[in-house]
């Protein structure tokens, strides 16, 4: 019986040597997002900040391409012993498993989603000089002219897609899709009075936003944002109440590592985004952080996946 009793104590032990020992190697942090951006520089800054922490090198390996699938493939035939950590995004994570039929991977099998490295809310763009005031004119002329108002995106499928696909829901609307190359060619196509709107971020529609190319109608956010508190919510300006469209990227480790390891790995990350170099960075980027426990973050990925689920399912949109 006594030795039984031991069982526990040691396998604990082994538990705590092993967290303290992580990492014993250089780590990996697989990202699908291409050099260059926002999601790359916070993945920069995690890296940094880890190496610091652990003193081993932690590495950004940029795979871009394949819909992320390159970058997820690289990661499965990586390490499993935590020393190749994979960023994932929204899409990855809640919208892909409704947009195609067969993944070449299990969402709630494959990743243990750790925590949210930040968050970012979109805002409803539009030209300059255009006629639109508020939300509510939009979705007015939207309503008195079925099909004939356009918005755009990069791709079928992202986040500001989906986000428009909501808002014709949301407000029984029918638009027209326009999809662009490269998120430049999109805002630019905005500016230029090309499309009526897009939804864009600070990141990705700040600059022109900045140069006096495009105005912010609204954001798609609880509240306003405080870089831009002029800007009212899209609830405020004559749209649905509470309505949301948010990109956010998130750390996975291999499912299975010891319970020690993997909340090293979480805290030091936590650690390392809380610092105020880090986040002066995300005011930059236009992201704000993301806190939140790791049932709430599950829980939270759980009510994406249906939302996104709902919003593909009667656009009957698909990607194979």
């Amino acid at each position: 019986m006594a030795a039984a009793g031991l069982l526990p104590s040691l396998a604990n032990a082994q538990a705590t040597a092993a967290a303290t020992a992580f990492p014993t190697k250089p780590v990996r942090i697989i990202t699908p997002f291409p050099v260059g951006g926002g999601p790359d520089g916070v993945a920069r800054l995690v890296a940094d900040k880890l190496s610091r922490a652990w003193g081993q090198p932690v590495v950004v390996e940029n795979r871009p391409g394949g819909n992320g699938f390159i970058a997820i493939d690289a990661w499965k035939r990586g390490a499993k012993d935590g020393h190749d950590l994979l960023v994932l995004d929204n899409v990855h994570l809640a919208a892909y498993p409704a947009l195609f039929k067969k993944l070449p991977y299990d969402p709630a099998k494959d990743f243990d989603t750790l925590l949210p490295l930040f968050r970012t809310y979109f805002f409803f763009t539009v030209p300059t000089n255009s006629k639109y005031k508020t939300v509510g004119d939009l979705i007015a002329d939207a309503k008195a002219h079925p099909g004939q108002l356009n918005y755009g995106s990069w791709s079928v499928g992202n986040p500001v897609h989906l986000g428009s696909e909501l808002f014709e829901s949301a407000t029984g609307t029918q638009m027209e899709h326009v999809i662009y190359k490269e998120t430049t060619q999109l805002y630019t196509s905005v500016a230029t009075g090309e499309l009526a709107f897009a939804l864009g971020s600070i990141a990705t529609a700040g600059p022109l936003q900045r140069g006096g190319k495009l105005r912010f109608l609204a954001v798609a956010a609880p509240q306003r944002v405080s870089a831009f508190p002029d800007v009212p919510t899209v609830g405020e300006s004559g749209g649905p109440k509470g309505f949301e469209v948010t990109g956010w990227n998130a750390i996975a480790v291999p499912p299975g590592l010891p319970a020690a390891v993997t909340e090293k790995i979480r805290r030091d990350i936590e650690k390392g985004l809380a610092e105020a170099d880090v986040q002066e960075k995300f005011k930059s980027f236009g992201y704000e952080p993301f806190p939140t426990t790791r049932p709430q973050f599950d829980q939270f990925v759980k009510s994406e996946t249906q939302r996104f689920g709902d919003v593909i399912r009667k656009a009957n949109v698909s990607l194979d």
